[in-house]
């Protein structure tokens, strides 16, 4: 997988002397496995006037960032995630000149806890604070694609586990997949982690094709045809499996229940059979509010 970065560039709730809000780069190494402490990986952080707004100035921090990182031993990323819709083209370029790959992706994990620290022991002591609300960065609202057909899943079933089975997960056999240190979400030992189990003889072929897509999370679409709906990228979404009678529907909501008890905090595993013992794709997933 290589190096994973996590990017934002935005502006900030603080203004400058001149009564325009500050631009912030902020640049953070990934959390890509279980084992991973946060408070231990590279962070880089830049202010910027909103004169300096531009993939040039943004790719320059970049470029710092990166220096800084190799003058601490740690190897420059193989791509960058980026969650804010809004600022693709200029990420994109900015990323392009620095010749590394940039994703949109929602799955961000340590970037927002990194922006959720700022917003409450940063921002508000620095002069020119302005609180407001954070701006919405959501993409527009797309429509679930079905998976293509050779992908579809013989079989599927709502799991659970407790926090605590989770322990042991570096020694888990697992073929494509991601995770992050479970800690970060405060969950007591006990607490139920839902799940949902994919079984298919094409396990490897959908789990290959599901490691590109920067899985974010799964949920539950309700309406006129409920679906469990896999949500990917910046804004899009795929139809795993219909919810096509009440019995499955109830169970699909208890899902959510225990997803929000949760934190949030869910997974989504692909086998070849309900006897494997070993996964051929395994994602711990965490929705987020982002910004």
């Amino acid at each position: 997988m290589g190096t994973v970065w996590e990017l934002d560039f935005y502006s900030r709730p603080v203004l400058d002397e001149n009564d325009k809000k500050l631009w912030e780069v902020l640049l953070c190494e990934g959390l890509v496995d279980s084992q991973t402490d946060s408070a231990d990986t590279f962070r880089y952080s830049k202010f910027l006037p909103s004169s300096e707004v531009n993939s040039i100035a943004l790719n320059g921090a970049i470029d710092e960032a990166i220096a800084a990182a190799q003058a601490q031993g740690i190897a420059p990323p193989s791509r960058i995630r980026y969650f804010r819709y809004q600022m693709q083209n200029m990420i994109l370029r900015a990323c392009d000149e620095a010749g590394i790959p940039a994703r949109p992706s929602r799955r961000t994990l340590a970037l927002q806890g990194w922006l959720r620290d700022r917003t409450q022991t940063v921002y508000p002591h620095m002069e020119g604070y302005a609180s407001a609300p954070s701006p919405s960065v959501a993409a527009p609202p797309p429509s679930p694609q079905p998976l293509p057909d050779a992908l579809l899943g013989q079989r599927w079933a709502f799991v659970s586990l407790e926090a605590a089975a989770f322990s042991d997960l570096p020694e888990w056999d697992i073929g494509f997949g991601e995770t992050f240190p479970l800690a970060m979400a405060e969950l007591a030992p006990n607490t139920p982690i839902p799940g949902l189990l994919i079984f298919s003889p094409r396990a490897t072929a959908l789990a290959a094709w599901m490691s590109g897509l920067e899985l974010a999370y799964w949920r539950i679409e309700a309406g006129k045809n409920p679906a469990i709906v896999l949500e990917t990228g910046a804004s899009d979404s795929w139809i795993l499996a219909g919810l096509t009678n009440a019995t499955l529907l109830s169970e699909a909501q208890a899902f959510e229940a225990a997803k929000a008890k949760a934190n949030q905090v869910h997974f989504i595993g692909i086998q070849a059979s309900p006897e494997s013992e070993s996964f051929a794709g395994f994602w711990l997933l965490q929705e987020l509010l982002l910004g």
